[in-house]
């Protein structure tokens, strides 16, 4: 598996972002707010290729006004989840669901990359307990 964080890895259309957050389920890690949901593979030739994790990051405008601030969030957040999606896409890999994972930055202050790395860390670890769990 790539240590790479792909255009295909990313959550990029809208109508999938609103389905995660109308029928998924949440934890909170601070400072995310995690939502994610499982759904089934498509049913064609090519979903073999298809990552089986699918990634998204946010960050409201109400603490941060300015784009940079933004930015270097989301920045931060998809290199932290980027190192350490790999203990998650071997959960997934005995599962034959799909995951949608979507992070929303909920912190008033800037964090630092040391504070992401623990944060997705703790997050990944208990999103993958929920899913063994329904599973």
């Amino acid at each position: 598996m790539s240590n790479s964080l792909g255009k295909q890895e990313r959550l990029r259309h809208r109508s999938a972002i609103d389905e995660i957050f109308r029928t998924g389920k949440s934890i909170s890690v601070f400072p995310y707010r995690v939502y994610f949901r499982l759904n089934e593979l498509p049913a064609v030739p090519a979903a073999a290729n298809f990552p089986k994790t699918l990634f998204g990051v946010g960050v409201g405008k109400r603490y941060f006004k300015k784009a940079v601030d933004r930015n270097r969030i989301k920045r931060l957040t998809r290199e932290a989840y980027r190192l350490q999606k790999h203990a998650l896409a071997q959960a997934m890999s005995t599962n034959d669901k799909n995951l949608d994972l979507f992070f929303v930055f909920t912190g008033k202050s800037l964090p630092r990359f040391e504070e992401c790395q623990v944060a997705i860390a703790n997050a990944l670890t208990r999103v993958q307990k929920q899913i063994s769990g329904t599973a």
